[in-house]
C-alpha cells in the first residue's frame, strides 16, 4: 500500500474521530459510489454519536436523491443540499473529482474547520486540508472502508449495502479491477449484504416505457472508423424530451448499452440537459484513456470512464470530441 495513502487514511480517521458535527458531501448527479461511500462513512459516524448530514451537490432543479439510491439512507441522514449549514465544523467530500463537482455546495469545503476528500479520481487534482486520494483504487468505496477499519468501526448489512453499491457499480460488475474489489465483496457478503436485490434495484429496474425509448435511442447510434487513428467511435444522442421523461437510472443507464459495440474502442453518449447544454459520458475499451479527453474539455474521469459538461448543438459537440480524439492521438497516448 502507498504510505502516503496510508498516513492520510490516519489522518482522515483523526479528524473524524475528534469531530462532533460532519456533513459528508457527493458530486452532483450523484451515483452510486459517491452515495454509498457517503452514507457507509456517515451512518458510521452517527453511531459513533456524531451530529451527521448527507447531501449532495446540485446545479439547479431537483434535489432528491435518485430513487435507486434511497434505500442505501437507512438512518434518514440525507438532506438537501439547500439544507447544508454555510460553515460546517468538517466536511467530507466522496469521489468528487473537482471541487467544482460539488454544485452550489463547493463553498462548503473552504468554509468548513477542516475539509476532508476521499476520492479515485485520477483526473482529481486534489482539495481538502487532507486528501485521501487514489486513484489505484477501484472505488472510492474501498478507501472508505480503510478509513471505518483505521476508525475501527465494524462492518454490518447496512454499511455494507452502501459499500457494495459502490463498489459493485463502480467496477461494471467486477469486470474492471484486480483482486480487491473481490475480496471486499466477499467480505460484505459475509456480514449480510443481499446481493441479488440490492443489485437489481440499482441497476435491473426500469418502467416498461423505457424500453420503446431505449430502442430509438440505440437505433440511431452511429460507428465511425477512424476516431480516434486507426480505431473506432460509437456514438448516440438522449434527446431533452427522453431526459426530461425519465429518471437519471435510466438516461445514465445508456452509455453501458451502447458500449457493448465490438467494433468501438470508445463510447461517446451525449445527453441534453438544455436547449444548448449537454452531459457527455466516454468510454473506453482501454487503449484510449478518456480522462485525458474529457479533461480538456473541463471533465474529469478515470482513463476507461470520463465525461463532462458542454454547451452546443449536437453536431458541434461532437465535432468537438472528434478533434480531441485526434489531438490524444497525436500525442500518442492511444
Amino acid at each position: 500500500m502507498d504510505r502516503a495513502v496510508t498516513l492520510a487514511v490516519r489522518d482522515a480517521a483523526a479528524v473524524l474521530r475528534e469531530a462532533e458535527e460532519v456533513v459528508v458531501l457527493g458530486h452532483v448527479s450523484p451515483d452510486a459510489d459517491t452515495l454509498g461511500s457517503a452514507l457507509a462513512l456517515g451512518l458510521a459516524l452517527h453511531r459513533r454519536g456524531k451530529s451527521v448530514q448527507v447531501s449532495f451537490g446540485v446545479r439547479g432543479g431537483d434535489e432528491s436523491a435518485p430513487e435507486s439510491l434511497r434505500a442505501l439512507d437507512s438512518a434518514g441522514l440525507l438532506v438537501p443540499a439547500s439544507a447544508v449549514p454555510e460553515a460546517p465544523e468538517v466536511v467530507v467530500a466522496c469521489d468528487t473529482a473537482d471541487q467544482h463537482r460539488l454544485g452550489v455546495l463547493a463553498g462548503r469545503v473552504d468554509a468548513a474547520g477542516r475539509s476532508v476528500l476521499v476520492d479515485h479520481h485520477a483526473s482529481n487534482p486534489g482539495f481538502g486540508s487532507v486528501r485521501v486520494l487514489d486513484p489505484r483504487a477501484e472505488a472510492t468505496v474501498m478507501l472508505v472502508r480503510r478509513i471505518l477499519a483505521e476508525l475501527g468501526t465494524p462492518l454490518d448489512a447496512e454499511i455494507g449495502r452502501c459499500l457494495y453499491a459502490g463498489l459493485a457499480t463502480d467496477t461494471v460488475g467486477f469486470r474492471i479491477g484486480g483482486p480487491g474489489p473481490h475480496l471486499l465483496a466477499a467480505e460484505l457478503v459475509e456480514v449480510g449484504v443481499d446481493v441479488e436485490p440490492l443489485m437489481r434495484g440499482l441497476v435491473d429496474s426500469h418502467p416498461f416505457a423505457w424500453l420503446g425509448a431505449l430502442g430509438g435511442i440505440l437505433a440511431a447510434a452511429e460507428l465511425e472508423t477512424g476516431v480516434p487513428a486507426g480505431r473506432a467511435t460509437v456514438h448516440t444522442t438522449v434527446p431533452l424530451d427522453v431526459v426530461r421523461r425519465f429518471r437519471p437510472e435510466e438516461v445514465e443507464s445508456v452509455v453501458d448499452h451502447v458500449r457493448t459495440a465490438v467494433e468501438a474502442e470508445v463510447t461517446v453518449v451525449l445527453k441534453q440537459v438544455g436547449e444548448t447544454r449537454w452531459t457527455v459520458s466516454l468510454r473506453s475499451r482501454g487503449a484510449v484513456d478518456v480522462a485525458a479527453v474529457a479533461v480538456g474539455l473541463g471533465g474529469g474521469g478515470h482513463p476507461r470512464a470520463a465525461g463532462f459538461t458542454v454547451d452546443g448543438t449536437r453536431d458541434e459537440v461532437l465535432a468537438t470530441i472528434r478533434t480531441a480524439l485526434a489531438r490524444q492521438g497525436r500525442s500518442g497516448r492511444t
